[in-house]
């Protein structure tokens, strides 16, 4: 891929860092390099992660209310997406491999409009699930974006590939 790549977050970067190694107090620094790197064009992600961050009611969903901008999350209101996407439900509904109940999540689920969205605006896709070529009870997102040619990177990747540190203060 040539250029400058641009990156779409799965909820589950947000999540596992609130969690853990990126907590609000332990690293502000992450949580001000995505709104920077928001701002430079670089990364972003849709209006499904959003409602799912929303839904937890938490200081992630206040975060994302009261700091992020509303342009961080694109609509999957568009006719290339609402395209990816059905391309990709098909394929996954074709896939003997994945459980019925797991096709039916995907269908239902932000994780295919993710996708959907890089594959219609030539995005890598960052998330913590791995390639898994026996799943059988879940359709992992690397799985879906090897089908149809769009790149996956994690947190820590994505963070090397921008270009962001984080640097160390002693208390105040």
């Amino acid at each position: 891929m040539t250029g400058v790549r641009k990156y779409a977050l799965d909820a589950n970067i947000f999540i596992e860092a609130k969690r853990r190694y990126y907590a609000f107090a332990l690293c502000p620094g992450f949580w001000q390099a995505l709104v920077w790197h928001h701002k430079s064009g670089r990364l972003g992600s849709v209006d499904k992660v959003r409602k799912e961050l929303e839904e937890g009611a938490d200081e992630l969903a206040k975060w994302v209310e009261d700091v992020l901008p509303s342009s961080f999350f694109a609509s999957t209101n568009t006719p290339n997406v609402v395209g990816s996407f059905a391309r990709m439900v098909s394929w996954v509904q074709s896939q003997p491999q994945f459980y019925p109940e797991a096709k039916a999540e995907f269908a239902a689920g932000t994780d295919g409009w993710l996708i959907a969205h890089a594959k219609a605006n030539g995005l890598v896709v960052v998330t913590h699930e791995v390639l898994a070529p026996d799943a059988h009870k879940r359709v992992p997102i690397p799985n879906v974006c090897q089908a149809f040619g769009v790149n996956y990177v994690d947190t820590f990747r994505m963070l090397i590939e921008l270009g962001t540190r984080f640097t160390w203060a002693p208390p105040t």
